[in-house]
């Protein structure tokens, strides 16, 4: 896999559970939020500050975008990311779009995830304000 470019995205978010029935809302000031309902839970990645009251919420987390676009078939674009990053002993919650990946890790593994993307032959680009 040829080195990626990510994005990592300028504001804190979190990852938040919620019942499988909770009402949610569209974050208003989404750049990027994730939904996903299962039997069992909601699960919502979103802004820190568009964390829903009464959620169990896990603040702290930083999100980088892969920007490149992909095939479905095409194989290894997030083994790529998340190998250097499980080397380096750093925790992820990953999730994709139709066209990309997003990873997200603790705000405290921000510069050791950097390093070790470096290190694959990825660069990472801090998003614009």
């Amino acid at each position: 896999m040829p080195g990626l470019t990510l994005t990592l995205l300028k504001d804190p978010y979190a990852v938040c559970r919620m019942a499988p029935d909770a009402p949610v809302h569209v974050p208003p000031r989404a750049t990027f939020f994730h939904l996903v309902r299962a039997h069992d839970e909601t699960t919502l990645a979103c802004l820190a500050s568009d964390a829903p009251d009464g959620a169990e919420t896990d603040a702290g987390w930083r999100c980088f975008r892969i920007e490149q676009s992909f095939d479905f078939s095409t194989p290894g674009i997030l083994a790529s990311v998340l190998g250097p990053l499980a080397e380096a002993g750093i925790g992820i919650f990953a999730t994709s779009t139709f066209s990309t990946d997003y990873i997200l890790v603790k705000t405290k593994d921000v510069v050791g995830a950097i390093k070790a993307l470096a290190r694959a032959g990825h660069r990472v680009e801090n998003a614009g304000s």
